[in-house]
């Protein structure tokens, strides 16, 4: 049986999500933060940066923002995990505080990483969140967890500001004008390049096709919406998507909850 537990800070970019799925699977999807998981229980398979991976009980798990990933049981027994999804700008708080770390934003090159240190880390800290510990407990924990996945997983600096390139047009064209219909012509001619060049360029370089890439930037804006409490209805007219139903569908498989349960745990 599938269940799942959210908590959601109302003033600062940090979610945490402990769950247990046996038939929920995943859509490609990505965030805008970093996650880092642990798996309790089972096996986790999901594909990420090309290759497929599994996470058992005990691993870690790390996916840099904008890191395009599935998930889905590895067999008919399911698997329990937490994750913690922490803003890109709380991350380097943290380390400024820290002190003593190269300038710039962590990358991590291994999705799966097998320390037992990092994972303890991280249970504590999700324990913190979803247990509603006190507020100077949460940060010493968030603090020590980044810190450890920093100093033990990081391999280097993760690339940040405009880029260049065919796919790097379209995605800024995409993102100027997220809820327009924007066609395969239009975005071509913005990327200088013909349609199946740009296709190609898109998924090589964002993992997912412009289209799916679009998806993402409207439940996003969703997603932003829904914890200001707004409407389901009006956030999905609100947001590109065709009615309440189309936002719900996609919502679930891309965060494994409805939109209106969603809203709830920012309302609480």
């Amino acid at each position: 049986m599938d269940w799942s537990r959210y908590w959601r800070s109302p003033d600062r970019p940090l979610e945490a999500m402990h769950a247990h799925f046996e038939r929920h699977a995943y859509h490609r999807h990505s965030h805008e933060t970093y996650s880092f998981g642990v798996t309790e229980d089972g096996y986790q398979a999901f594909k990420c940066r090309g290759g497929a991976h599994t996470s058992a009980a005990g691993m870690v798990i790390a996916f840099n923002p904008d890191d395009p990933h599935d998930g889905r049981p590895a067999d008919a027994l399911g698997f329990t995990y937490r994750i913690v999804h922490i803003g890109p700008e709380l991350v380097a708080g943290v380390l400024a505080d820290i002190g003593g770390r190269p300038a710039g934003l962590p990358l991590f090159d291994a999705p799966v990483v097998g320390d037992p240190v990092l994972a303890r880390n991280l249970r504590a800290l999700h324990g913190a969140l979803l247990g509603g510990a006190p507020a100077l407990r949460r940060d010493e924990l968030l603090t020590a967890a980044v810190g450890a996945m920093v100093d033990r997983a990081a391999s280097g600096r993760l690339r940040v500001g405009p880029s260049s390139g065919a796919a790097a047009r379209a995605r800024r064209r995409l993102e100027e004008r997220y809820l327009d219909d924007v066609g395969a012509d239009e975005l071509a001619e913005a990327a200088g390049c013909s349609r199946f060049a740009l296709y190609r360029a898109f998924r090589w370089a964002y993992g997912m096709a412009p289209s799916d890439y679009q998806r993402q930037l409207r439940l996003r804006a969703a997603r932003v919406r829904l914890a200001r409490g707004e409407p389901i209805g009006e956030v999905a007219a609100a947001t590109g998507f065709a009615d309440q139903s189309h936002l719900t569908r996609w919502f679930v498989r891309c965060y494994a909850m409805t939109p209106g349960k969603y809203r709830a745990a920012c309302g609480d």
